[in-house]
């Protein structure tokens, strides 16, 4: 088998599973739509809709934790990632295959939670949209690795986020940026360098982090 066919069949076990499930994406999708309402209410209708986009981005990195704190769960609590370990493919793969998986959680929330955005609070343009998408990226990326690593302990639900938020910053500033600055394409820039760097960062210590 190819890398591309292990990673391949690694993320569709996971959209089988959460298909057949129906744990993880639509608790995603009523945080977020909650998350906003919320928000809407409690904003003032004279602010800004700079403070909005700031709003959106505290929806979507809480919403993307949600989905990474259950992503490993599963093959700790069954013991399928020692067989994974075990399998005669890169291990990088199986960082890959949850990454993808995790992905398209969260961008099928996005379809969900911009609309309502839109609707609640202020428009988006397609420098913004391109914006989350590539934070979304950011965030799968790194929160993959780091959730591999918080599974294992039993404060798993504390130490995820305690891992993510610091490096989720520049990633909310760069998806802020792309939606309020003029020069927005240098954010959508910035994030794209981000998501470079750390998934060949993440991709080169996925196995020192599982085998440890």
């Amino acid at each position: 088998m190819t890398y591309l066919t292990d990673v391949s069949a690694l993320a569709r076990k996971d959209l089988k599973i959460e298909l057949r499930a129906r744990d993880t994406l639509p608790a995603m999708l009523l945080f977020v739509l909650s998350t906003l309402v919320v928000f809407h209410f409690a904003l003032p209708a004279e602010s800004a809709s700079d403070a909005a986009y700031g709003l959106l981005w505290v929806a979507i990195v809480f919403t993307a934790l949600l989905g990474l704190s259950r992503a490993w769960v599963p093959e700790h609590e069954h013991g399928v990632l020692d067989g994974l370990i075990l399998a005669p493919c890169d291990r990088s793969a199986i960082w890959l295959g949850k990454t993808l998986a995790t992905l398209a959680f969260l961008l099928a929330a996005q379809v969900v939670a911009l609309p309502a955005f839109a609707l609640f609070f202020a428009s988006l343009d397609v420098t913004a949209v391109a914006g989350v998408v590539l934070a979304d990226v950011g965030i799968c990326v790194v929160g993959s690795l780091l959730a591999a690593m918080a599974a294992a302990s039993r404060a798993r639900e504390l130490l995820l986020p305690l891992l993510v938020l610091p490096l989720s910053i520049p990633l909310i500033v760069g998806g802020v940026g792309a939606a309020i600055s003029p020069d927005g394409e240098r954010y959508l820039l910035f994030l794209a360098l981000y998501d470079a760097v750390f998934a060949v960062l993440s991709w080169a210590s996925f196995e020192y982090v599982v085998t440890e």
